[in-house]
């Protein structure tokens, strides 16, 4: 499958309604699609946005080939003229998206197109799918980050992910959120981000001993010895062995950075236990390394008990986001232009107040306090609309709209930056390495009650006044 076409890759209506678009004449007027979330996963109070670089790489390589066209042709759904017109289709509207590692909120539009009918419908399910996965698992990983309160976390899920690209791009957005390295090989070849390992319990049990497997493994990579003490018993066997090798193969050698690795048991008595024993044979320097199923909760409960582990390896309760694994994102029409070129905006109603979207072509502002540099709510305006943050602003509070804070100290962000204009890429992508940074800092601009994982404080996200007159009047309006 190596040479299969990533731009085939949408759900079939898309297609469907893009032919009647072509033959409805509607294919060359602009169309204004938002890519947005309704809830944070796992309850949180914000999440990361990831994976605009994969999206970046589908829309530049967009096109069909013959064999796609003879497919469609098969269907016998679509006429020459439209599969001819598919023959030549290329991206060429513009995107515009919040950089990959900002902390994002419900309803804002992490990323927006303004393109041809047909080429905004034909990369919705690519583009949903690059930010949805990435989203959600460097979310989950920023949670986890936090919770070890500055513990390195390393991601370990390859073998649990939901398939290639599942282990290759989540250990990419685990990076974004903040973990330090991964397990997965083909991450580091293909994003360069750090890889590591040393040993599974197969490699203990090859050995005639514990201390031979210890001591090989040593002797064999002094400088990458981590060695996993729960085989057969962590405290009567396994550091003692380890205690051991080191001090026979490594400390002669003038090497001082290794480690042991807890995989099972009770991780908190036995990472006391073992600290006790490596201090008392003078290893103050070997840290202690925890696997076996770890979160973000049990991470907290660990460190809380006291436990003196100093790098935890997280795998599939990260790889998978396995106690909230939908992140949710939907993209959906939020204007289109008539043929006069005025842009009127377009709106969902819905039964369920959570599904009534935000219209308009927008720009999302992120305030901050001058002071603190905290960011302090955010607010969606009408594209043409331009903040002036040396006049107070006052912010509701999006489910409370009682609730008002007044701004006056504060700047002002536009938050999204144009990525495509006429089907040129104007972004220069950031390496993984940039973006990590990025996210790290901007987590920092956010109050640690939004932080939380229980009932985070609700981060402000308004709408401006004119903005919020256009909804209202568009909901009054019959269908």
């Amino acid at each position: 499958m190596s040479n299969r076409n990533i731009s085939m890759l949408c759900d079939f209506y898309e297609f469907t309604m893009a032919a009647g678009y072509f033959h409805e004449g509607l294919h060359k007027r602009n169309v204004y699609f938002d890519v947005i979330f309704r809830n944070v996963p796992d309850g949180g109070g914000f999440a990361i946005a990831a994976g605009l670089e994969q999206v970046i790489d589908f829309i530049s390589n967009l096109r069909f080939t013959e064999d796609d066209i003879t497919y469609l042709r098969a269907k016998k759904l679509f006429d020459e003229s439209f599969l001819n017109y598919l023959k030549d289709l290329k991206f060429t509207g513009d995107i515009y998206a919040v950089p990959e590692g900002t902390p994002v909120f419900p309803n804002e539009p992490i990323l927006t197109v303004k393109a041809t009918a047909i080429e905004a419908q034909i990369i919705e399910t690519a583009v949903l799918l690059a930010l949805n996965h990435q989203s959600l698992i460097a979310t989950k990983a920023n949670r986890i980050v936090r919770a070890a309160h500055g513990r390195d976390i390393l991601e370990f899920g390859s073998r649990r992910a939901p398939g290639v690209d599942g282990a290759v791009l989540g250990a990419r957005a685990a990076y974004i959120g903040g973990c330090v390295g991964t397990s997965c090989t083909m991450t580091d070849i293909e994003h360069d981000i750090p890889a590591s390992g040393t040993m599974a319990h197969s490699w203990v049990q090859n050995f005639e001993s514990e201390y031979d497997a210890f001591a090989t493994y040593c002797s064999l990579y002094p400088n990458n010895a981590t060695l996993l003490v729960d085989t057969y018993n962590t405290l009567k066997s396994g550091v003692p062995n380890a205690i051991r090798a080191i001090k026979e193969i490594l400390l002669p050698q003038g090497i001082k950075q290794f480690a042991i690795r807890l995989d099972s048991g009770d991780i908190a008595y036995l990472s006391k236990k073992a600290r006790l024993m490596l201090d008392e044979a003078g290893l103050n320097e070997c840290k202690i390394v925890a696997t076996n199923s770890l979160d973000e909760y049990i991470i907290r409960d660990l460190i809380l008990q006291g436990a003196m582990v100093d790098v935890f390896g997280v795998g599939e309760r990260l790889i998978t986001a396995k106690s909230d694994p939908v992140f949710g994102g939907v993209y959906k029409l939020v204007a289109i232009e008539d043929e006069e070129g005025k842009i009127v905006p377009k709106i969902k109603k819905s039964e369920s107040i959570t599904k009534i979207t935000i219209p308009h072509f927008k720009k999302l502002y992120r305030y901050y306090d001058k002071d603190s540099c905290m960011a302090l709510a955010d607010e969606l305006c009408v594209y043409d609309e331009t903040v002036d943050d040396t006049l107070p602003r006052t912010i509701f509070n999006p489910y409370e709209t009682w609730k008002t804070k007044t701004l006056t100290n504060f700047s002002a962000k536009v938050l999204q930056v144009p990525v495509f204009l006429a089907g040129k890429l104007v972004y220069k992508l950031p390496d993984v390495h940039s973006i990590k940074e990025y996210c790290k800092e901007q987590v920092a601009h956010l109050w640690d009650e939004v932080k939380r994982f229980e009932n985070p404080h609700i981060y402000y996200v308004d709408l401006s006044k004119k903005l919020w007159d256009i909804k209202q009047m568009l909901l009054k309006e019959d269908d």
